[in-house]
């Protein structure tokens, strides 16, 4: 595709703009006519054959399949490794500790050596690394990955691909405003991709645990675009920052739900980013300077006002990345023990402000990480993020006031004030019976138990995330005092009960979305009354 662009150095003329898209598994036809028949290039990589084998039934327990499809290729095929796709570390672990028990059975047999490595991201660098590691002469690797290894990384040796035909992907619930880690079927997209795996240093076999009817009339041809499950709010606010309105008629690659978009808005709207017009307000044009979702940039730009910017910057440069701490299954008790010298009483957020100032305080030491069992790379990252986000407050004269008083107490109350001022829209109150009650949507949850706060039982907590596993979990919980809800969100909450300040209500809505659909643009979002 090209355009035409202006050049900053001379101003009066122009050159040409060359936007190249690449992938493995993207729709190349799909992108090609969405920017304008731009033409396809395909460059095929250097593969060999790969043998495709499907399983004749359907398989019942894929974990189980995979395990004594492993144990089949190892005792009865010729050498190279294994590469076995599953759906997370839960799974991978379990998988891993069960084929050690199996090979241990099997020692009376006389066995060659299986070495079984684990790779999901929230690894440590230096295990995952691991797996690029030949195998001794007369051992075989088994490689038991996520998706990540779908694509974004190369093994050298892999001879063999066992695939059960699933992943573990994210949906947002707009009507619940909570992401669901669901296990899912894979596309035929992802399918070629994880048997190209099997090709790479020679002819391979790919032993697909579905059938091969699945594969041609159940399985899609591409997965579900990401913009399609996930919540809208920051790309609703980047394209409102671009003077983007009409949302119904925007020519989006692949469209989202209406309803997604809709909730997106009325979401905005309580941050202050978009006024009772939907237009973007002053607030929301600052928010949408910030590469973070809405939520963060609101507490940013609050704590401004409670002069400790310095400390939230941390926070959310540490809610950007994933996976800070970590738990080897053999010293579980030991990394606990290391875990509960940071938690702090206040919450999450506090205990990663503080995880980050004691790795400041020991000269950013990956020593100091390893000994604590917490990830050097996750801390890494996060620097990398807060130096970006500084730079940000820096260009548009955002002020800065790291808080010099010696009350912590004061301190750590304007910090939870900010994250509330963020994440109001996350409160919940304790339940009389069990767990926790979402003020907004009235939906029970419990706190996590990796949370610092998982048995404490504080009356009021925001949350940073809501998920769906097995339960509804929150996760990342700070403690909030309810009058802050009444100061930081007026047009949300209100007193229940004059003479209990724990006592607070929503608002009533008087005035539902409307118009939307016939008239995008002047679509008013919904007001709440006292």
């Amino acid at each position: 595709m090209h355009k035409y662009i202006t050049s900053p150095i001379q101003p009066f003329t122009h050159t040409y703009f060359k936007l190249i898209v690449t992938s493995a598994t993207l729709d190349a036809e799909k992108f090609s006519a969405y920017f304008f028949n731009s033409p396809i290039f395909t460059i095929p990589g250097k593969t060999f054959p790969v043998e495709i084998l499907h399983s004749k039934e359907p398989e019942s327990d894929y974990v189980e399949a995979c395990l004594i499809t492993v144990l089949n290729i190892h005792l009865n095929e010729h050498p190279g490794d294994i590469l076995v796709f599953l759906t997370g570390q839960e799974e991978i672990n379990t998988a891993c500790e069960i084929l050690h028990e199996r090979m241990k059975k099997l020692e009376s047999m006389n066995p060659p050596p299986l070495i079984i490595l684990p790779i999901y991201s929230s690894l440590p660098s230096e295990m995952q690394s691991v797996i690029f590691e030949p195998a001794p002469p007369g051992c075989r690797k088994c490689i038991l990955a996520t998706n990540i290894a779908e694509a974004s990384l190369t093994i050298d040796g892999i001879f063999f691909v066992i695939d059960p035909g699933f992943c573990k992907i994210k949906k947002f619930d707009s009507k619940r405003d909570m992401d669901s880690l669901v296990v899912a079927p894979i596309s035929k997209a992802n399918a070629k991709q994880r048997a190209g795996r099997a090709g790479r240093t020679g002819p391979g076999k790919c032993y697909r645990l579905y059938t091969e009817e699945a594969y041609k009339n159940e399985m899609a041809e591409t997965s579900i675009p990401e913009i399609q499950r996930i919540n809208l709010a920051s790309i609703v606010l980047l394209l409102k920052a671009l003077g983007v309105n009409d949302f119904l008629h925007f020519d989006f690659m692949d469209s989202p739900s209406i309803e997604t978009l809709i909730q997106s808005l009325e979401h905005l709207y309580y941050l202050g980013a978009l006024d009772d017009n939907g237009h973007l307000t002053s607030l929301g044009k600052k928010m949408s300077n910030f590469p973070t979702e809405p939520n963060l940039s609101k507490m940013l730009l609050t704590s401004i006002n409670y002069n400790c910017a310095d400390d939230v910057v941390t926070i959310v440069s540490m809610l950007s990345v994933q996976n800070i701490f970590y738990r080897p299954q053999n010293k579980v008790l030991l990394a606990d023990k290391k875990k509960n010298k940071f938690i702090m009483p206040q919450g999450d957020l506090i205990t990663y402000l503080n995880i980050y100032n004691k790795w400041k305080d020991n000269s950013f030491s990956n020593y100091w990480c390893h000994e604590n069992f917490i990830q050097s790379k996750a801390l890494k990252r996060a620097q990398d993020v807060r130096k970006q986000l500084l730079s940000i407050f820096e260009k548009y004269n955002y002020q800065i006031k790291k808080d010099t008083s010696k009350n912590d107490a004061t301190k750590y109350v304007n910090i939870c004030k900010s994250i509330c001022s963020g994440y109001f829209n996350h409160v919940c109150k304790r339940d009389t019976q069990q767990g926790y009650t979402t003020l907004l949507t009235n939906q029970q949850v419990f706190i996590h138990p990796s949370s610092s706060l998982f048995n404490k039982n504080p009356l009021f907590v925001v949350y940073h995330e809501l998920v769906l596993t097995n339960k509804e979990y929150i996760r990342d919980c700070t403690i909030i005092q309810p009058q802050w809800l009444i100061q930081l969100a007026p047009n949300l909450f209100v007193v229940a009960d004059e003479k209990k300040i724990s006592k607070i209500k929503l608002r009533e809505k008087i005035e539902p979305l409307h118009n939307y659909y016939e008239e995008p643009n002047a679509w008013r979002l919904s007001r709440r009354k006292g």
